[in-house]
């Protein structure tokens, strides 16, 4: 297979979309969207996941799943540039989540409520 139909369709895109955001840093605002969000800032980055974050639950209510699907990318994207401004990897977020595999989500939660 090449092109499209050849590549791995599960959470590797995420990492290698990590490693393409962390790579625009400093590149030209003028020429890379994701540099742009980098020189806004972090309130301005944080801002768009909000609101990425609105458009994919307004999506999810919704009956078209191509909808959904296309702004949760759109959602995943603009976290993934947080993080990135954050100094935070993916590595570190799924070690977080496979810490918390096999637990109850409702016991994690009353964890966390109790630092």
């Amino acid at each position: 297979m090449s092109g499209e139909q050849g590549r791995e369709r599960d959470g590797r895109v995420l990492d290698a979309l990590f490693e393409v955001i962390a790579g625009r840093r400093g590149a030209d605002p003028a020429s890379s969207y994701t540099a742009k969000l980098f020189q806004d800032g972090v309130e301005a980055i944080a801002g768009k996941v909000v609101e990425e974050a609105a458009e994919t639950v307004e999506a999810g209510r919704s009956d078209r799943p191509d909808r959904l699907a296309d702004e949760s990318a759109d959602l995943l994207y603009h976290l993934l540039v947080l993080w990135a401004a954050k100094g935070v990897t993916p590595a570190r977020v799924w070690a977080v989540l496979e810490g918390r595999r096999g637990t109850s989500g409702l016991a994690e939660k009353a964890a966390r409520g109790k630092d």
